[in-house]
């Protein structure tokens, strides 16, 4: 059975509008691991848009279920993850500037500072995923990096989706096949729905996990957080959704 993470920085974008504590993001947080979520997402970036530090913290003193905070790992996010010793950190390329993560690890060119990074990360042992694009040879190097997990950028293939599925799965099945010949594990996220879920989910034999956040969020402005979140585990049981 393939994880659900739920990624809340949509609920601390709400939360940061006025400048209070409403929606509460650690309340969120509780309710959605009990509303069945498998885990908790979140992406703290420099600017602290979203996910602020101190929120990383606070979540890390109560999530009892999985874990995994994404970042680029620059020395103040290094430091975080140290602290907080996480399910697990997912490696992410994104610049200062960055709205959001829209492109994965050149895991070739960067090996000498990735290499370093995930020792330093294993040595907490935080176990560790890599964000790369569907791309045989950055997978190639995830696996020589000892990285524990990669996560397939899922943009692309979301985008695609409506017009032409399995051209849009395409490679994310060749890259699949190949991670499962070299043995590292396969999560998988960005812009994924319940509209293109099911169809990626079913395709991807060996998906470990999924990280989803806006769509999800967005669905439950209509549905309720607990409903929504029902749906997206119903489609990754291969149950019928309500939605």
């Amino acid at each position: 059975m393939t994880k659900l993470s739920v990624n809340i920085n949509k609920i601390a974008t709400l939360r940061n509008a006025r400048g209070e504590n409403l929606p509460d993001l650690l309340n969120s947080a509780i309710d959605i691991i009990n509303f069945g979520a498998d885990g908790i997402t979140i992406h703290p970036r420099p600017d602290e848009r979203h996910i602020k530090y101190s929120d990383a913290i606070d979540l890390g003193k109560i999530i009892t279920k999985e874990f995994n905070i994404e970042g680029n790992p620059n020395e103040k996010f290094m430091k975080l993850v140290s602290d907080i010793k996480p399910t697990q950190v997912t490696l992410v390329p994104d610049s200062i500037d960055t709205l959001t993560s829209n492109s994965g690890w050149n895991t070739k060119d960067n090996f000498p500072f990735l290499k370093d990074v995930i020792n330093e990360l294993k040595s907490y042992s935080i176990r560790v995923s890599i964000f790369v694009d569907p791309n045989i040879e950055m997978i190639e190097y995830a696996k020589k990096l000892s990285a524990d997990r990669i996560e397939l950028f899922t943009g692309n293939y979301a985008k695609q989706y409506a017009n032409d599925k399995e051209n849009a799965i395409s490679k994310y099945v060749e890259c699949s096949h190949y991670a499962k010949k070299i043995g590292i594990g396969l999560n998988a996220g960005h812009d994924l729905s319940q509209e293109n879920l099911k169809y990626f989910n079913d395709s991807i034999k060996n998906l470990l996990e999924v990280s989803i956040g806006h769509a999800l969020i967005c669905e439950s402005i209509y549905n309720g957080l607990e409903k929504t979140i029902k749906s997206y585990l119903d489609i990754l049981n291969n149950e019928n959704s309500s939605f």
